[in-house]
């Protein structure tokens, strides 16, 4: 896991801010959190605090979409994903 802020997407992300939950330990744990920027390879994601967001996780969107997520970077309150 990268704490660079050197890019290093391979696909353009968009504006989002859309509401989102993180998913983990078979759906017992979610955290919210917020949507900054998406594409189809990965998201910027805002919370509170990522202490205890484990490194894979599914995220479930607003609209009811789930993706899974690998964390790519952490900072304060915000982390980087992957989705696959």
């Amino acid at each position: 896991m990268e704490e660079s802020t050197q890019e290093h997407r391979h696909a353009a992300r968009h504006r989002a801010l859309k509401g989102a939950r993180i998913v983990f330990k078979g759906r017992a744990a979610t955290i919210d959190c917020v949507v900054r920027n998406l594409s189809d390879r990965g998201a910027c994601l805002n919370m509170e605090s990522p202490i205890g967001i484990p490194d894979s996780f599914d995220l479930v969107l607003d609209d009811a979409s789930v993706r899974h997520c690998r964390v790519t970077w952490r900072k304060a309150t915000q982390i980087g994903v992957e989705f696959g």
